[in-house]
């Protein structure tokens, strides 16, 4: 492993030549950005909760058929550190939930809000993955039986 950099002018080239793979990020047609898209999403869609997590899926018919999801992690979850870590980890089990619509993935035209609970700061990557397919498979048979 190299040693930290010297100077700040060895630091801004070791950060910018930094570029994260395609493969570990969300794609931007795939996030929810918007207050009103998140606020549309939690008020009509079908609510399903774990441990950790809260999921609030809607099916829009107006919309575009790749499934966007977006992540609430208040305060309450823990400090700006925990915070972080338990959204990079729910977006890297969302994207691989994308990819897989069929088998415990996200529906297509699917919005879905997820929100974090406190338990999910102490919670392992496994569990929050666990938490988060069940809930998504929970919140499709509920949207499915209401429609």
């Amino acid at each position: 492993m190299p040693a930290a950099p010297s100077s700040r002018r060895a630091a801004a080239r070791a950060a910018s030549s930094f570029r994260p793979d395609d493969h570990h990020v969300l794609p931007s047609a795939h996030r929810l950005r918007r207050p009103a898209e998140f606020g549309r999403t939690v008020r009509g869609g079908a609510r399903a909760g774990r441990d950790t997590l809260v999921v609030h899926l809607l099916v829009d018919d107006e919309g575009d058929a790749a499934p966007q999801v977006g992540f609430v992690v208040s305060k309450a979850v823990g400090n700006a550190v925990q915070r972080n870590l338990v959204k990079r980890r729910l977006r890297e089990i969302a994207r691989a939930m994308m990819g897989d619509p069929g088998n415990n993935g996200f529906p297509e035209r699917g919005r879905v809000v997820v929100r974090a609970l406190p338990a999910a700061s102490r919670a392992t990557f496994a569990e929050l993955r666990r938490d988060l397919t069940t809930a998504t498979e929970k919140a499709v048979v509920r949207v499915t039986r209401s429609a």
